[in-house]
């Protein structure tokens, strides 16, 4: 009994691991802080562009 337990266990992991790597990923990818910076001051200089 104990060994068939231990078993299950082990299978149900295997499947849980599994079915999470096929899941979307529901967070972005993590973007630096100087990174955010620099697309921030190009989004702000494309609107004054645009509004001119």
């Amino acid at each position: 009994m104990n060994r068939q337990k231990k078993l299950k266990q082990l299978f149900k992991a295997k499947a849980k691991k599994a079915s999470a790597k096929l899941a979307p990923k529901s967070k972005d990818k993590y973007i630096c802080k100087a990174d955010r910076l620099k697309l921030a001051e190009t989004s702000v200089e494309s609107t004054i562009a645009s509004e001119s």
